[in-house]
């Protein structure tokens, strides 16, 4: 077995796995309880817990009813570190986290790995933290799934949204998207920006995204364009910024959680 370890395990979130496991826990608890339809997509950040740990936990405290369910857990986010082109698959056969090893799916993988503008790229992963800070989340309220990892680079929305559609799947899969919002922009005017980017989601309107929206936004309009297609409701969960959490309010970050249903036929 090939495994990617945790590369901002301390920086991001606790290396210790009952301090992780704890924190996870307080986030989980303070977020508003699971309600309404079997949630198929959520969009979460991924900043440090200490920032935008509460936001994500009122995505993933939809998931707690569907452990045991979900079975696949399709991840996609921006790269940070290294630029791709295209969507980039790893190469190893698992991610480490301090909670535990996440095999990859490799039935979901070799979907991916077919298709075009998907292809492996290990570079853009090793330091990658814009998915690996949804793996304990994910372990914490899921327990045992595998993952199809995509960091999404230069490529067109509805690229994303065709990997997306090839790997959508039934009930035992959920598709999970990362981006944090607005950046360090004074706390009044990130408030506004954001707003007009949740409006931008709750109408599954991707092309009024932008980088300055959503560092997110190519993988968000990906998934919006998607909704379009099959008709998926979309949830507002929770909008706040780092000026909400645990920093200032001269620079702060945008962060937000939305869930997505499929509509019963």
């Amino acid at each position: 077995m090939q495994v990617r370890p945790p590369a901002v395990a301390g920086p991001f979130y606790p290396a210790d796995p009952e301090d992780l496991r704890a924190l996870i826990h307080t986030c989980l608890r303070d977020a508003a309880p699971s309600s309404g339809p079997a949630t198929k997509a959520i969009i979460a950040p991924h900043a440090g817990y200490v920032y935008s740990g509460p936001i994500a936990a009122s995505a993933y405290a939809r998931l707690i009813p569907l452990a045991g369910q979900i079975r696949r857990v399709v991840l996609a986010g921006p790269c940070h570190r290294v630029a791709v082109r295209g969507l980039a698959l790893p190469s190893s056969t698992a991610f480490a986290t301090p909670l535990g090893t996440v095999p990859l799916d490799q039935a979901g993988v070799a979907i991916a790995a077919a298709l075009p503008g998907v292809h492996v790229f290990d570079a853009t992963h090793t330091r990658e933290h814009s998915l690996e800070v949804h793996l304990p989340f994910l372990q914490a309220v899921l327990g045992d799934f595998e993952l199809v990892p995509l960091v999404v680079g230069g490529v067109a929305a509805e690229q994303v949204a065709a990997v997306l559609d090839a790997l959508w799947g039934g009930p035992e899969t959920l598709v999970v998207i990362s981006s944090d919002l607005s950046h360090f922009l004074p706390y009044a005017e990130a408030r506004r920006v954001d707003a007009a980017t949740c409006t931008a989601i709750e109408a599954r309107d991707g092309q009024r995204l932008g980088p300055h929206d959503a560092c997110g936004h190519v993988p968000v309009s990906g998934l919006l364009a998607l909704a379009r297609q099959r008709h998926l409701t979309i949830e507002t969960l929770d909008l706040r910024s780092s000026g909400d959490t645990a920093g200032d309010r001269d620079r702060v970050v945008g962060y937000g959680a939305w869930a997505l249903h499929e509509v019963a036929t």
